[in-house]
């Protein structure tokens, strides 16, 4: 064959991946500015983003790095927590050049994942800065406290040998191994039998750490109660607070082998990340014993400060920008937490998170004293941590078992959504609506970790936050949906809030739809799904605490498990022009400011209220469980044939490919599974828990939206028991 055609082919062939990958430099670009801002040049400058290239593709400096600087000396290297790109500038002009020719289109194996980089010139690279936040009250954090002598001891001193041992109390839960010397914790209620201590004490090899403890002021008197919990890979445990009433208040946690990333949760929704080293010690006393939750989400990569931070490539400077991150690999990981059995009543400075004094570490089935009206902001979030995001937190597993069919109207909203649009779903749960319309890149969050889990799961994008405070861009939103969310926030102020939150994400001309359980489940002659199902039952077993709203179209769920697949509609349109009916004053008021517990599949006779669920055995989670002393029930997922995330190890972020959010995967802040109580005896009824609700009167939900400057009222109207309104911001 002639060598010139070879040659030609070569030519055409060439040119042929020339073009592929121009195209997706191209697509890359536009997929950068539309979802992140960042604008691209087509004119060579020192400084490149590199798309599929950052943390959130579980690509790692140190693989990055070693890439890039195959071209040249790099001068800086930044790597946005969470984001699938990242930014280098080189020395040179010239290095930058060659990168863009050689290592467009290269493929980069990062373990099992592998990614294709797209290299694009920008003007300069630039990294927001990250607030420095402080550790929670009460936290110290003792690196190195223990040798790596005494460590091997430590880890010798621990048989796993026997699946179970009554000796120890040894558990081998489904995501960790666990054992308890001195007392155990019981899962069934929360707490320890503290007149039955365990036949061994704590191992003779701890002796000399504790020891160390109360010389250096850690912690006052020596415990008597000690907790091993054992971590592979990809394994974590639930946001909790350890029982108040179980242990006295230092707690001590000493990590051993691998390091991991505990998150640090206060009620009013603030998160701290701390890093906790191989053989590092952790002390809790006052606020975060006490009031902050603690918790390790599972994965298996966190993201963790570079070891050699003075770097060029780690980006640092006296601001303290985020950009000195990589990825740290999870191992097996052994913690050893250190408790004092408490034999009096606590009397912390916490009476919102203490069962105590009257709160419960596993919401009761009657509340002790019923909770009052907030009167400050504080108040209404103590309120809502625990009649709201506790509970939810607790039923998770059940709660998603009733929600699974979404509503036709809501449907409607998201059909109509051009394709290529951005749909944040605030208050998503287990993300029923997140798949309805697969045209547009949908993007899912709730306070709840145990439903975002659900949500990783089931394969859809979505994280933990607080409706008041999304981490997404203003204006980075074609459209939001808040379906069963607002009714949750106990004050004005804070309702009002979360509606000024889903303007602030919409584009100009964007649309929001929100949905709120209405007051009058009675409407133009018609009884709602909810009040109709009351007929089924017997009269004599309605009661506070039966679990009515669970298998009732109530506005955060579905309509009854038993009813027809479509909805009776009962609807009725307003136009925008529609004037609120100025009507709450007609409501009775709460009894002496304090709240009633609703008898269910009746109609109410206040806004605000308790609304009883009536937990199915094994449908949920218990919190509070102390140390690290919990148990997980990963849920299967039906979505997936295999019962399974089939996503588990894909990365998250979008992938510059694909131009819209991909899976959820090992990085991501997805908070933890739910979890499985220990089997209760048969004659134990099932718990039945409390939720807050603020019902909205007809009008009230327009006169809301219209105090947020620059949102039209486009439509309003009643669906099943609901108010609902489609706002359109100017």
């Amino acid at each position: 064959m002639d060598p010139n055609v070879d040659n030609k082919a070569d030519v055409v062939k060439r040119s042929k991946e020339e073009k592929k990958v121009l195209r997706k430099q191209i697509k890359a670009s536009h997929t950068l500015l539309k979802h992140e801002g960042i604008s691209t040049t087509s004119q060579p400058t020192k400084s490149l983003v590199v798309a599929n290239g950052g943390l959130g593709n579980s690509v790692s400096r140190e693989e990055l790095s070693a890439v890039l600087k195959e071209m040249g000396e790099v001068e800086t290297l930044v790597m946005p927590s969470h984001k699938p790109y990242a930014f280098v500038s080189y020395r040179s002009e010239e290095s930058a050049r060659k990168a863009h020719v050689h290592l467009n289109g290269r493929k980069l194996q990062c373990g099992d994942n592998s990614v294709t980089l797209y290299l694009i010139f920008v003007d300069s690279v630039t990294c927001e800065e990250e607030t420095s936040v402080p550790l929670p009250e009460g936290l110290v954090l003792v690196e190195d406290f223990v040798s790596l002598e005494e460590e091997a001891l430590l880890l010798a001193a621990v048989d796993w040998s026997h699946a179970n041992d009554d000796v120890t109390a040894q558990k081998a839960l489904k995501h960790r191994r666990v054992k308890h010397y001195g007392f155990e914790f019981r899962y069934d209620n929360n707490n320890v039998d503290k007149d039955k201590p365990l036949p061994a004490g704590l191992p003779e090899e701890c002796q000399p750490i504790l020891q160390r403890c109360v010389k250096l002021g850690h912690m006052d008197v020596t415990p008597d109660q000690l907790t091993v919990n054992q971590y592979e890979s990809g394994q974590g445990i639930p946001p909790h607070v350890d029982t108040h009433s179980a242990f006295e208040d230092t707690i001590m946690s000493l990590s051993l082998g691998a390091k991991t990333v505990m998150e640090f949760r206060h009620p009013d929704g603030r998160v701290v990340p701390v890093l906790l080293p191989g053989r590092s010690l952790l002390v809790m006393k006052g606020e975060s014993r006490y009031l902050w939750t603690h918790g390790i989400t599972p994965r298996k990569f966190d993201m963790v400060p570079t070891c050699n931070p003075q770097s060029p490539t780690d980006a640092t400077s006296d601001s303290g920008i985020h950009s000195n991150l990589t990825l740290s690999k999870r191992g097996t990981r052994t913690s050893f937490t250190f408790r004092r059995i408490r034999h009096e009543p606590c009397r912390c400075a916490f009476p919102s998170a203490c069962d105590s004094q009257g709160a419960s570490s596993v919401p009761s089935t009657s509340p002790p004293s019923p909770p009052s009206l907030p009167g400050c902001h504080a108040d209404a979030a103590r309120l809502e941590e625990e009649y709201v995001h506790r509970v939810y937190n607790t039923i998770a597993s059940h709660f998603s078992s009733t929600r699974h069919s979404p509503w036709p109207r809501v449907c409607h909203f998201l059909s109509s959504l051009p394709p290529g649009s951005v749909l944040a779903d605030v208050g998503c749960g287990n993300g029923k609506y997140l798949g309805v319309n697969p045209e547009v890149t949908a993007v899912g969050c709730d306070r709840s970790s145990a439903l975002i889990q659900i949500c990783a799961e089931r394969g859809f994008q979505a994280f933990v936050s607080d409706a008041l405070s999304v981490p997404l861009r203003t204006a980075s939103c074609d459209a939001c949906i808040s379906i069963a969310v607002i009714h949750h926030f106990s004050t004005q102020e804070r309702r009002l809030a979360a509606v000024r939150e889903l303007l602030r994400l919409l584009k100009p001309g964007g649309r929001a739809l929100i949905y709120v359980w209405a007051f009058e489940q009675e409407y133009k002659q018609q009884k709602s799904k909810y009040l109709k199902d009351c007929n089924k039952e017997h009269p004599g077993n309605r009661s506070p605490n039966d679990s009515m709203s669970e298998d009732s179209q109530t506005p955060d769920g579905n309509k009854s498990e038993h009813a027809d697949g479509h909805l009776e509609d009962d609807s009725e349109t307003h136009t925008a022009t529609h004037k609120p009916a100025d009507n709450t004053s007609d409501v009775s008021k709460v009894t002496d400011g304090k709240l009633s517990v609703h008898t269910n599949r009746t109609a109410f006779n206040t806004q605000d209220l308790l609304v009883p669920w009536h937990l199915k055995k094994g449908g949920g989670k218990k919190e509070g469980e102390s140390g690290e002393g919990v148990k997980k029930d990963k849920r299967k997922d039906k979505s997936h044939p295999s019962g399974h995330n089939s996503n588990s190890d894909s990365s998250p972020g979008f992938d510059i490919n694909k131009s819209k959010p991909s899976p959820s995967g090992d990085t991501t802040q997805v908070s933890s599974c739910s979890v499985k109580s220990e089997p209760e005896p048969e004659s134990v009824p099932p718990p039945v828990f409390h939720r807050y609700y603020h019902v909205f009167q007809q009008g009230e939900l327009e006169q809301l939206c219209v105090q947020v400057a620059g949102v039209k009222v486009q439509s309003s109207y009643h669906d099943q028991g609901n108010w609902c309104v489609i706002l359109e911001k100017d």
